[in-house]
């Protein structure tokens, strides 16, 4: 059996295993770096939306309407996203520990340490849980996604409860993002560095860690957060990759086995 898991810029992912599809975070329109319309983006089996920040809620409603995907989130997305003419039938709301079925997708919402805000069009502003995600598109490929936390110790009790096999890590803030909302003073890190990062991917126990929350593969954090994954791995065998924008990663498991093969667009 085969997963394929395309990056789509920031922390959007299209995950297509071998009986459903999903997206994370889908930030499509106004991206700077465009990769995938979301007029024309095949129906997935259901939407995963990990905090109402713009860069991860993004297209998610937008996309809903379309294709009448299910979307799973939390309690503050949900009231956005029905402001935007999602029906509430075709919403589940969640947060850490409440795994949900939707579309034929178990998924597992865990701990994130981050923070979630967005506001209505009558001006107040509403807050929320953000969540990681764990989907198991097939057995032995368990995917975390991160939701934009932050480092935390209890990151080992994920991996001592789920086993994450693959985990899509932030370590880095978009650089191309940073004009469009200018604030006082700069941000010196994304929610983790890339150390930060490197650490997060040995307390999940991940065989693979891919790099997240950028544009640019060659930015300097995430290139470091490729330099740091092999110091801190207690495994000897972490691979670590960065995608670039637009990209599939082919990831392959055989029967009765447990380590993961991985293939990037363009090889052989």
């Amino acid at each position: 059996m085969t997963t394929r898991v395309t990056f789509l810029g920031v922390a959007g992912y299209e995950i297509a295993g071998p009986s459903w599809r999903v997206l994370i975070d889908p930030f499509l329109t106004g991206a700077p770096v465009p990769v995938a319309d979301p007029d024309t983006l095949a129906t997935p089996n259901a939407i995963l939306v990990s905090h109402a920040a713009y860069d991860h809620l993004g297209d998610a409603a937008r996309i809903a309407k379309r294709t009448s995907a299910p979307v799973v989130c939390g309690g503050e997305v949900r009231a956005m996203l029905m402001e935007e003419g999602v029906p509430s039938a075709q919403i589940q709301a969640t947060t850490w520990g409440i795994m949900v079925e939707v579309g034929g997708v178990v998924v597992r919402p865990v701990e994130c340490h981050h923070w979630s805000q967005g506001r209505l069009a009558n001006g107040q502003f509403i807050t929320g849980v953000p969540m990681g995600f764990i989907v198991e598109p097939e057995p032995g490929i368990r995917i975390y996604h991160y939701g934009d936390t932050a480092i935390f110790s209890d990151l080992r009790l994920i991996n001592e409860l789920y086993q994450p096999t693959i985990g899509l890590l932030g370590c880095a803030n978009p650089e191309e993002l940073a004009p469009l909302f200018p604030t006082a003073g700069r941000m010196l890190t994304g929610e983790m560095s890339p150390e930060e990062a490197a650490l997060a991917a040995d307390y999940l126990g991940l065989q693979i860690a891919i790099a997240s929350h950028y544009y640019n593969p060659q930015q300097a954090d995430v290139l470091d957060f490729l330099k740091e994954v092999p110091k801190h791995d207690s495994t000897g065998s972490r691979q670590a990759i960065a995608p670039v924008v637009g990209e599939t990663l082919t990831f392959d498991i055989a029967a009765g086995d447990d380590r993961i093969t991985m293939r990037r667009s363009g090889d052989a």
